[in-house]
Order: structure tokens, then C-alpha cells, then sequence
């Protein structure tokens, strides 16, 4: 009996050696030797060779860090590490666009040597792999550009249509100094911000060389550079949504999304033992309730969410004081509810990302920064805008949501939170470079795109309708 089982057991070892032999996937270790198994090692996200090239314009301040401090809007002395000034910790609300402050500071960051960087600046631009163009064009919207209405002003015509081309040349090639700048309405001086940087850029040798398809541009607020964007539309557009951009100009296979930059802090030492049960609210919003387009959902769902003990949907402003209270109820919060706003994403996703909620997604629009990268879907439930209408079924889906899941989301969301900060220095796998390495990625297209212009002599057939 005994010598029959032994019999029966070796003939299953040599089938298993057989397939191991044949298929290759079958590991014996792992059938008799489990402990000895090495341990997974989490694949890191981190790009192996070397870092990307940038030459970096050297434009002067009031095209970026002056705007931060006006006492040196033009301040005689390059910006260096050595004297690149600090975000402002009371900048409120328009941190959220900082973007374009970051990498350019990463770009100025000097390194010690021991970090991964994806990306180094170089001082000759025939070295250079991409080209960066550090214009604050978020920040001189939310500094200059609120008061601007409608393109049909006066000097919206002169500028930007072109009407009276005879007078164009003396707007922009006039030096202005900063008190002549003061004097002006403040709604034109975005204006001519745009006008003066598309003149330099199109004398630039190597904007013209590659019609300025291997530049990187931030445009992260949805009105940044918004009357003369399509002049730049060849570009490597740095933005947060594809919201108030035509196909024509702005799309993935040539564009970055980018996150936005979070307003309220991290929350660093999220180490409950039972994070589920210590986080008492279901579902948290808190935000404007009064927005266009497909953000005229938000008004719909504060009906639809009303009446329920364990929902907090509330109507507020971005005060620093709201924003405290913000991060609070989302720290205390298992789900955090992000609707479309005036454009398909907002702030709010990455709030929640760093404070470790639950971001539930209702935007059918919505494009996602690292996307080739991070599976969103591992940390985030989405509902299309149709199910998040329907009474009662996104709650109810919550409420039946398994807490074993959730916990899952909760560790993975700790995992990843760090490729959305944005800090100096600059640390691996952080935001800036996560954003260069996505850079590097569209240049292969944008190479493509440069050598064909070079040969086309007809406009370029693929693009025509057969």
C-alpha cells in the first residue's frame, strides 16, 4: 500500500517537472518550499536612464517670480537657487496652479548628486532635449486677468486680433517699466504679458527651428493664456483638463496632464488602528454649488444628498478658514465626492488624495495626470454623471461598499499620495518629477512631427479627410 502511494507521488513529481520543463510556469518552490520564495519587491515607478535635458529661457522676472513680489517685478539679477523665492505660505487658493512654479524650480535646483532627477537644466541649447518656457501664466491670470470680460475691448482687439497691426509693434516692443505697468488696467496687463512672450518666443532660433513643438508651457489654470493660446498650440502644454481647449489645439498624444497643486496639508501621521471605523462620515463635499457647465451637477446632487445623517454636502467658499475645515472633514471622511466643475477636474481630487479619502469621481470628462502609470481605479470609485442622478444609488452603493475594499484604497492612496507633492528641493517620485518623465514621453512625437515638417512640401495629407 505504501510502496503504491510512493509510486503515485513521484509520478506527480515528475509531471510537475515536466510542465515546469515545457511551460515554464511552474514554480516548485512554491509548492513545497513556500518560505523560501523571495518576497515581492513593490515596482517602483521611478524612470531608469538619464534624466531629460531642458534648456530654460531666461526671461525676466516679471514674466514669473515677479509677480509673486512686486518690489522685484524687475529686479536686475537672474533667478537662482540661491535667491528663487519661496511660494507664498498665504497664497490661498492660488496655489493650486503653482505648477509652473515648481518646474521651474526644479530646473534651477542645482542637486547634490545623490537623487534621481528626471530632469537636469542645461546651459547650451544645442545640447538640449526639450526647451522650457517659464511664464507664470496661471499666476498672471489670477494676478492680472480677473478683471478681463470679453475679448471685444479695445485693447483685446489691437492685441490679440490684430486689427490694428501699425499700432502692435510699439505695445510690444515699448520697454515697460513696472510703474508704467501700474498705470495701466489691470485686465490688459495679462494681455500684454501673452503678446510680449509670443514675440520672443518667435524670434527664438529654436522655437522657430522646431515650430516650437519640443517647448514644455504650463497653462494649468483653465484661463491662463486664454485669447492667444492657439498661436502656441504646437507646443507641449502643461494642464490640468482638456476643459476650455479645442481638439485642434490640446490632447493627450501631445499633452501633460498635470494634478493640481493641493491647498490643504498632508496628512502625515493617518496611522489609526481602525482607519474605517475612526472616519465617521460616509460621503463629504464642501465647495461652490454654482458652476457651468457640466458642473451644473453640483446643484442637482445637494438635492439628491440632502436629508442623509451620514452625507455632508455643504456650500462654501475658498477662505483659508474653509479650507481648514475642508481638510478636516475629509481627514474624518471614508469617501470624498468629486463632481465636474466648470471644467471636468478641480483641486478638490487632490485634497483628497492627501488626505487619504476615498475620492469618489463623478465627471465624464475627466483626464488624469500619470495615467500610464497609476491605475486610478485601485484608490478611486467613479460614477458615471447618469448613475450619480439616480436617487439614492450612489449612496447606496457606498453605504454596501465592503470595508475590507476600502481599507485596500485607504493603504494604497498612502502609497501613491507622494507623487503629488510639489516641493524644494525636488524628491524622487514626487510631482515635478513625475510631470518631467511624463514630458520625456511626448518627444518622441514631437521629434516625429519636427523631421516630417522638414520634408513636407504639400500641408501634411494625413490630417486631410479622405
Amino acid at each position: 500500500m505504501y510502496g503504491k502511494a510512493a509510486i503515485c507521488l513521484s509520478f506527480v513529481i515528475l509531471f510537475l517537472i515536466s510542465c515546469s520543463i515545457y511551460v515554464g510556469t511552474v514554480d516548485l518552490r512554491s509548492y513545497f518550499f513556500p518560505l523560501l520564495q523571495s518576497p515581492q519587491v513593490p515596482r517602483s515607478l521611478c524612470a531608469s536612464g538619464p534624466p531629460l535635458r531642458v534648456y530654460m529661457y531666461d526671461l525676466p522676472r516679471k514674466f514669473h517670480v515677479g509677480m509673486m513680489d512686486r518690489r522685484s517685478f524687475e529686479g536686475p539679477a537672474p533667478v537662482t537657487a540661491d535667491n528663487l523665492p519661496p511660494w507664498p505660505s498665504n497664497s490661498g487658493i492660488k496655489k493650486q496652479h503653482s505648477v509652473e512654479y515648481w518646474l521651474m524650480a526644479s530646473l534651477l535646483y542645482g542637486g547634490n548628486g545623490n537623487e534621481d532627477r528626471e530632469a537636469v537644466r542645461v546651459s547650451d541649447p544645442e545640447s538640449a532635449e526639450a526647451f522650457f518656457v517659464p511664464f507664470f501664466s496661471s499666476l498672471s491670470f489670477n494676478t492680472h486677468g480677473h478683471n478681463m470680460t470679453d475679448p471685444e475691448t479695445e485693447v483685446d482687439r489691437r492685441l490679440q486680433r490684430k486689427e490694428n497691426p501699425n499700432m502692435l509693434p510699439d505695445i510690444i516692443l515699448k520697454s515697460v517699466s513696472f510703474l508704467e505697468l501700474t498705470s495701466i488696467d489691470y485686465s490688459g496687463i495679462d494681455l500684454l504679458f501673452q503678446v510680449e512672450l509670443l514675440e520672443f518666443l518667435q524670434k527664438s532660433k529654436y522655437y522657430q527651428r522646431s515650430g516650437g513643438r519640443d517647448h514644455v508651457i504650463p497653462m494649468t489654470h483653465p484661463n491662463a493664456f486664454r485669447f492667444l493660446r492657439q498661436e502656441l498650440n504646437a507646443s507641449i502644454l502643461i494642464v490640468v483638463d482638456f476643459g476650455r481647449y479645442p481638439k485642434t489645439m490640446s490632447s493627450l498624444s501631445k499633452d501633460v496632464v498635470a494634478p493640481y497643486v493641493h491647498v490643504v496639508d498632508s496628512f502625515t501621521d493617518d496611522d489609526a488602528l481602525d482607519p474605517y471605523e475612526s472616519r465617521t462620515t460616509l460621503l463629504f463635499f464642501r465647495g461652490n454649488t454654482v458652476r457651468k457647465d457640466q458642473g451644473k451637477i453640483r446643484i442637482k446632487l445637494a438635492k439628491i444628498l440632502s436629508g442623509s445623517d451620514d452625507v455632508h454636502y455643504e456650500k462654501s467658499v475658498a477662505t483659508p478658514k474653509n479650507i481648514i475645515m475642508s481638510m478636516e472633514g475629509m481627514r474624518s471622511s471614508k469617501f470624498c465626492l468629486h463632481p465636474a466643475g466648470d471644467t471636468p477636474s478641480s483641486c478638490r481630487l487632490f485634497d483628497a488624495i492627501v488626505s487619504h479619502c476615498v475620492p469618489v469621481i463623478v465627471s465624464d470628462k475627466i483626464e488624469l495626470p500619470y495615467e500610464d502609470e497609476i491605475d486610478y481605479s485601485e484608490f478611486s470609485i467613479f460614477f458615471s454623471m447618469k448613475e450619480a442622478l439616480e436617487p439614492g444609488y450612489l449612496v447606496n452603493q457606498l453605504r454596501q461598499f465592503p470595508k475590507d475594499r476600502w481599507v485596500e484604497m485607504w493603504k494604497q492612496l498612502k502609497n501613491i499620495s507622494h507623487h503629488f507633492e510639489f516641493q524644494y528641493p525636488p524628491k524622487k517620485e514626487d510631482g515635478v518629477n513625475m510631470l518631467w518623465r511624463q514630458v520625456k514621453r511626448k518627444l518622441p512625437r514631437a521629434q516625429l512631427a519636427i523631421h516630417r515638417s522638414r520634408r513636407l512640401k504639400v500641408p501634411d495629407w494625413w490630417q486631410r479627410r479622405r
